[in-house]
């Protein structure tokens, strides 16, 4: 076994032993049944949707995002351009281009390969809970072990029921409602990060775009909402800010 080797044994079993990666799988462990649910649901959605068991069992441990995964299963079962399938899963994971950028805050003093390991591994729910213990960006050390806890717990929720998912959808028959089942997992992590007003007004415009655009061939209606979603979220956030700054000049003008 190499040195490098070695060490990432070593310090991985540090992590482990860390109370905060204990504490990061605790609080993460509130939304791991709708992960579960929601990784069933995406494992038999593959099948059914034509994916051979290799491919999909490919795709869920190399893509590893489950919204993009449902989002682009239509689109290759109605034969959809190769470049419709990419760009609808490059739409849907444009968040991960933010969360990356908060994200760089506290762990950019990580190597390289470390920062990707860790990109790989993040997720929607595991980005509200950290930011939620730590809202201030300033790097502490319990905040990598509270991470990977979080981190490994979701993982281990998504991966094992989509894999099963995978080997028993010939076994699970569509009139068990899974799919609605899933939505309703959808809507208990939804639900959980709606934490601000501009997050609200973000998810009450995604949900109106996407019934007003469901006419649209190729599920483009998914499309058009992330865009209107992205373009009313930063309206909303760019005017709470200038709303919170208001008060500090009126008062600045008032006392000169």
């Amino acid at each position: 076994m190499t040195d490098r080797a070695l060490t990432l044994i070593q310090r991985a079993k540090s992590i482990v032993k860390d109370p905060f990666f204990w504490l990061g799988a605790k609080e993460m462990s509130g939304t791991a049944l709708g992960i579960a649910a929601w990784g069933l649901v995406t494992g038999v959605a593959m099948v059914k949707s034509g994916l051979s068991v290799p491919l999909a069992l490919f795709m869920g441990f190399t893509a590893y995002a489950g919204s993009a995964q449902l989002a682009v299963l239509p689109l290759i079962a109605v034969g959809a351009p190769l470049w419709v399938v990419w760009f609808t899963a490059i739409c849907v994971n444009l968040r991960f281009v933010i969360l990356s950028s908060m994200w760089r805050s506290y762990f950019s003093h990580l190597s390289l390969r470390h920062r990707l390991t860790a990109a790989y591994f993040s997720g929607d729910v595991i980005f509200v809970n950290f930011m939620r213990r730590y809202p201030d960006a300033k790097p502490k050390p319990e905040q990598l072990p509270y991470f990977w806890g979080a981190a490994i717990t979701n993982w281990v929720a998504w991966q094992i029921p989509s894999t099963l998912g995978i080997f028993l959808a010939d076994q699970i028959p569509l009139s068990w409602g899974l799919g609605f089942a899933g939505v309703l997992a959808l809507l208990g992590v939804l639900l959980s990060m709606l934490n601000d007003r501009a997050t609200w007004v973000a998810s009450v415009v995604a949900c109106t775009a996407a019934v007003a655009a469901f006419a649209l061939p190729l599920k483009l209606n998914i499309l058009v909402a992330i865009a209107a979603a992205v373009a009313a979220g930063l309206m909303a956030e760019q005017l709470q800010k200038q709303a919170s700054q208001l008060p500090a000049v009126t008062d600045k003008e008032s006392r000169s």
